[in-house]
Formats: C-alpha cells, sequence, structure tokens
C-alpha cells in the first residue's frame, strides 16, 4: 500500500490528531511524520499497516469528545491523559480548580513532571503488574503531596483506570477519591 504524504496529514487532521501524537501511537518521533508527510521520507509496508489501522478504526472520535465531555463536567476531580506520554486530554472543574495556573497551561503536555514519589513508583510498576498488556485496568493507591506550586497534588488515594481510546490508544483515568 502506498499512502501519500499529503494523504497522512489528511487523515491526521480529519481526526485532530496532532503529529506527535500519531508519533506516539507508532512507536516513532514526530520527526519521522513530519518527513512522511513532507515526502522526503517513505513508510515500510509495517509502518503503512499500522497507519491503516489507525486511520481505520472502527470507533468514532465522537467517543473521545463524549468521554471528554463526561470527564470536564464529573463533580469529582478527575483529569484524563495518555496513558504513554502522560499528555493532559481533559479534566474536570473540580481538578483544575486544585491548579494554580489555567488548564491551557498543561493541556496538551505531559503532567509526570508533576508527579510525587508514590506516583512515579506506581508508575514504575505498571509493566510488572501488567497494566500495559489489560491484565490491570484499574488501580488505587496513596500518594503524598508533591509541593509543586503550579500543579499542586495533595496527599490522599488515587484510582487510576485505563480506557481505549477511538485511535485504539490507551487513556488513562485519574480520579482523587478522598
Amino acid at each position: 500500500m502506498t499512502i501519500s504524504g499529503s494523504g497522512i496529514r489528511r487523515m491526521r487532521l480529519l481526526r485532530s490528531m496532532k503529529q506527535q501524537h500519531l508519533a506516539e501511537l507508532l512507536g516513532i518521533n514526530q520527526a519521522t511524520v513530519s518527513r512522511w508527510e513532507q515526502d522526503q521520507l517513505s513508510l515500510s509496508p509495517q509502518q503503512a499497516v499500522r497507519l491503516e489501522r489507525i486511520f481505520s478504526s472502527s470507533q468514532h472520535a465522537a467517543a473521545d469528545t463524549s468521554l471528554k465531555r463526561l470527564v470536564e463536567d464529573s463533580v469529582r476531580p478527575v483529569h484524563l491523559i495518555c496513558d504513554v506520554s502522560h499528555r493532559l486530554l481533559s479534566a474536570s472543574r473540580p481538578r483544575q480548580a486544585e491548579w494554580r495556573a489555567p488548564l491551557a497551561a498543561f493541556l496538551g503536555r505531559s503532567l509526570f513532571s508533576y508527579a510525587s514519589a508514590e506516583i512515579a513508583a506506581t508508575e514504575q510498576s505498571l509493566d510488572e503488574r501488567g497494566w500495559h498488556e489489560g491484565r490491570l485496568l484499574s488501580l488505587t493507591f496513596e500518594t503524598s503531596a508533591n509541593d509543586d506550586a503550579s500543579m499542586p497534588i495533595a496527599a490522599g488515594r488515587v484510582t487510576w483506570e485505563r480506557i481505549t481510546l477511538s485511535d485504539g490508544s490507551a487513556g488513562r483515568l485519574v480520579t482523587t477519591v478522598d
């Protein structure tokens, strides 16, 4: 299968997907996606198959829009991140109220740099727990505060839930349960 650079770009934009997100889904860097779109680099047959799977997902982006709306309308402190990159996808108003900067300052950025020691340790244990293979879909644990001025995390119980997004990637719903 041959896909033109403009075809890749068109399909990506139709799904409101950034180059970086597509790169994460394919396990490559953003520069490679850029070179594909500029017809400076050809896809391998394996990459073409993976790209086709992403773009021909039977689920619809409307499902992600509905999920985003549910997160934003939640009365609980909750946010949704990309399970791989930790990029913020959505946050409820109670969660946003905890932060010292507007949502726009964090949206689309990795939140991992704000993690407490317990969050970082739990993240490191996910492979051995089978999280990425789907053997574990929910995890509740205790965290301490992170003492960050712009995105404080209070001590308490946190639940992570793994959710499949419409493009086949995994999202993580993060809820404070205390």
